[in-house]
């Protein structure tokens, strides 16, 4: 069974929340068919705000930012920060660029931004979500399981389950079983806390 991670931080009061696709790319692309609904639901997990007059944020590398079909780029209704050690600009349609992940979250944390964002999400690629669930913060994994083998060259990082808690319920999140072109697949979320020093 491959699963796959589709990343989102969510920074906002000392939390953050990641979405994942364990099994993520291949050839640059999904491994599997599209699947509308499930791109739905990450668009409207990402996009929705909690906190009137906020947008939430989403955090992507350089590759994850051109694998998005320029058309939809960049994803509206959110603030693009793509990530790149090379470029010297934003590329066209991002909003912001940023080094590195550390330097995101400081950007985050500026007052051009701070009042403005809600939730932080980490969507890849494989070294952003490695650098996010490194950080001592609290953090969220939203997972889309996929419930069949799908060829793939590139893997979300590996995830220590017993450091999280699966959530039996989340707002927004569907508990049963979704199935699109003969494709099944579930959603889950974990939670790790990390204790304040």
């Amino acid at each position: 069974m491959r699963r796959r991670a589709r990343g989102g931080a969510e920074r906002s009061g000392g939390r953050s929340v990641l979405a994942c696709r364990l099994a993520t790319g291949k050839d640059g692309s999904l491994p599997w068919p599209p699947l509308r609904n499930e791109y739905k639901y990450f668009q409207r997990m990402t996009s929705t705000s909690h906190v009137e007059g906020k947008q939430n944020a989403l955090i992507m590398g350089k590759k994850t930012w051109f694998s998005i079909p320029e058309k939809n780029r960049p994803l509206k209704d959110r603030i693009n920060i793509v990530l790149s050690r090379e470029l010297k600009e934003p590329p066209k349609g991002a909003h912001y660029l940023s080094k590195s992940l550390d330097d995101a979250l400081a950007l985050l944390d500026s007052p051009e931004l701070k009042s403005k964002v809600d939730m932080v999400w980490i969507v890849g690629g494989t070294s952003v979500y490695k650098a996010a669930m490194e950080k001592p913060i609290n953090h969220r994994l939203f997972v889309t399981r996929i419930l069949q083998e799908f060829e793939s060259d590139t893997f979300f990082p590996e995830i220590n389950y017993k450091d999280y808690k699966l959530l039996t319920e989340y707002p927004g999140v569907p508990a049963d079983i979704q199935e699109e072109n003969g494709i099944q697949y579930k959603f889950e979320v974990y939670e790790k806390a990390v204790l304040a020093q």
